[in-house]
């Protein structure tokens, strides 16, 4: 008979923290050690895209060495899945329930940050660079922001020094009358923008984007290390999201197509970064973390990336959806050739920067994540750790220890998948994939991620197994959302007056574009 260990329920009460934390903060002040901080987050990357995650291509050297010399984390997580409510709850610490970052147009909606929203990171937020200024810190973004696109959601309002890359996703091309083209912006201004003076072929997908994010970084490196100022830079780039696109120098190198030559691409910057840091000996003294917004685009076919073992991807709160590939290194630090299967979340690192900083987490909110510093510097395991799967305003999924367990289950519409949206292309399980939102609250559908990462096996409910762990599940799960106060949705209404017509910089170009009269509208969000 199949049995299970009793997840034991411990409430953590986040609002106070800062009392859990200090201990390491408190180490770091008396150290006098401000480490550098780097996070490089990638862009509809999946959980297998890595030859250190299993794929058959090996095309991830410089990564996999990365792996080799820090932390692999096997079990780590994105905020949502997809991309805006993800990066906002990295940088905030907290769920895009909430900070904001979701709609309630329509129940369990993803929703996110294209040119025509008018919400963005509210003021009240507290991100992570303007935490880290306090402790002496400049921070740089690069790469993609997507947390709005209105002046005073901009990255240089929200605490960041620099910022290199654009405002959203690099769609396009577009003809300026109906719609305008992404600028590009250096700090505060843009300096052009996408299919412009910062082309994307088309047909063939070449761009520079990749090196000119890449050099940004060694650039951004040099001078900090040169000025003595400790450093946090927010690595960005998107060329995994389609439209894909890579230099000319590494298209057709991959056996996996475009996507694979994007992955290559970004692997080599990886490699670069951390070999600048090596040249400046200054990685014994930078942090570094390398995972993912999201999971692969597996939509997107022979375009998006792998999910490895796992059910579904991008869109889902399936583990293809949210499971992400993740490495942590810091020579001297973290121990090499670690294997942790440790649940974390990408609103951890919010919290990890913060102790590194030697300073405390906001005492006035609830913050998500929790430090890393423990388990990766002292082996110290928690696990009673909670994963928490959201889509728009619905609560999907809760995972504790080995098992996860589904409330609600959805893919997409069959309307939208008649028509060639897959989700889940090549993979069909009955009673658990499902294009009607089904809730399965009155009893949840229970996995066992450990004998079944794939969510294929229903944990019968009238199993013992099934009995002993969904009581201390439930009791999780009630105890958050008893203490759970849902932000001011800021991702409701869309106007098109609102797109990059005229942004920051546009009159020293000449590149302002008329703006069309106001005409708010409720967003429509179809999955």
């Amino acid at each position: 008979m199949e049995t299970a260990k009793l997840v034991t329920l411990v409430v953590w009460i986040t609002a106070v923290s800062p009392c859990v934390y200090s201990k390491q903060s408190e180490q770091m002040r008396k150290n006098g050690t401000r480490p550098n901080i780097i996070v490089m987050l990638m862009d509809d990357m999946g959980w297998g895209d890595l030859g250190v995650f299993g794929h058959p291509a090996k095309e991830t050297p410089n990564l996999d060495k990365m792996a080799s010399e820090g932390a692999l984390m096997t079990d780590f997580y994105s905020g949502n899945p997809l991309c805006s409510p993800s990066r906002a709850a990295f940088l905030t610490g907290r769920l895009p329930i909430r900070n904001g970052f979701y709609s309630t147009n329509a129940h369990a909606r993803n929703a996110y940050t294209p040119q025509k929203i008018v919400g963005g990171i509210p003021d009240s937020e507290i991100l992570l660079p303007e935490l880290l200024r306090k402790a002496g810190y400049k921070s740089k973004i690069i790469g993609k922001w997507h947390l709005g696109q209105q002046e005073r959601y901009l990255p240089l309002n929200h605490g960041f020094d620099e910022f290199f890359g654009s405002t959203n996703c690099h769609f396009g091309p577009y003809n300026n009358k109906n719609t305008p083209n992404i600028p590009v912006f250096r700090n505060g201004e843009m300096i052009g923008r996408y299919y412009e003076e910062f082309e994307i072929h088309q047909k063939t997908g070449e761009s520079n984007m990749t090196q000119l994010f890449i050099e940004e970084a060694l650039k951004f490196i040099d001078e900090q290390h040169a000025a003595g100022n400790p450093f946090f830079l927010d690595w960005t780039p998107d060329a995994t999201h389609t439209p894909l696109y890579a230099s000319s120098g590494f298209l057709g190198n991959s056996q996996r197509g475009l996507y694979g030559d994007a992955v290559m691409e970004l692997d080599s910057g990886v490699g670069r970064i951390l070999e600048k840091l090596r040249d400046l000996k200054i990685d014994s003294n930078t942090f570094v973390f390398f995972m993912s917004d999201n999971g692969a685009a597996t939509y997107a076919k022979e375009q998006g990336g792998s999910v490895g073992p796992f059910l579904c991807g991008k869109e889902t709160t399936f583990e293809g959806g949210m499971r992400e590939p993740s490495i942590a290194w810091w020579p001297g630090k973290i121990k090499p050739g670690i294997i942790s299967r440790q649940l974390g979340s990408i609103m951890d690192l919010f919290t990890t920067a913060v102790e590194l900083a030697g300073l405390s987490i906001p005492k006035d909110r609830i913050i998500d994540g929790s430090s890393l510093l423990p388990l990766l510097l002292n082996g110290e395991e928690d696990p009673n750790k909670a994963i928490f799967y959201y889509r728009g305003d619905e609560m999907m999924a809760v995972r504790q220890g080995l098992f996860k367990a589904h409330y609600w289950t959805w893919t997409n519409s069959y309307s939208e998948f008649k028509h060639g949206t897959n989700f889940c292309p090549g993979q069909n399980v009955t009673g658990v994939m499902t294009h009607d939102q089904t809730n399965h609250t009155d009893s949840p559908l229970l996995f066992n991620l450990g004998l079944d990462p794939g969510e294929k096996y229903p944990i019968k409910s009238s199993s013992a197994v099934y009995k002993e762990v969904m009581p201390s599940l439930e009791a999780v799960v009630k105890d958050h959302k008893n203490k759970l106060v849902a932000g001011e949705p800021q991702l409701n209404i869309c106007d098109k007056a609102v797109e990059n017509w005229a942004p920051p910089g546009c009159v020293k170009l000449n590149k302002c574009l008329p703006i069309p009269k106001s005409n708010p509208f409720n967003c429509t969000w179809v999955h």
